[in-house]
């Protein structure tokens, strides 16, 4: 005897739903974490850049920024040491702390906020 399987395609559907809807959310989280710390990371190292040539704090901050536009990076986010003198042979350190929300819900409620940090060093020319 035959019964219709309607029913049991719905259930089982209704089951996995929100392991796949989790599993894709999770995904994009990956990546929009993943361009987050690529992004601050290149921020970081053009910013270093400019402050080894003995820019000043201001177009230094600028320049994070600038590299930094597309996840809305701030400067009060950007951090230099030490800060406006800098002599030659010394080392200037640029730190950027930005912190970032999951979309997943369930992985947002239980981590979130994470906050991603780079630190880049380089010597004044």
């Amino acid at each position: 005897m035959m019964r219709s399987e309607k029913g049991q395609s719905l259930v089982e559907f209704a089951l996995v739903l929100p392991v796949l809807l989790l599993l894709l959310f999770g995904i994009v989280d990956f990546g929009r974490i993943f361009h987050a710390y690529l992004t601050i990371d290149q921020a970081g190292r053009e910013a270093a850049r400019v402050a080894s040539i003995g820019n000043d704090d201001g177009v230094i901050k600028n320049t994070a920024i600038n590299y930094g536009e597309s996840i809305n990076l701030q400067g009060s986010q950007v951090t230099i040491n030490p800060p406006s003198t800098r002599a030659s042979g010394d080392e200037v350190e640029i730190t950027i702390i930005y912190p970032i929300d999951f979309l997943t819900p369930v992985i947002g409620d239980i981590v979130s906020p994470l906050t991603l940090t780079d630190k880049t060093t380089m010597r004044v020319e």
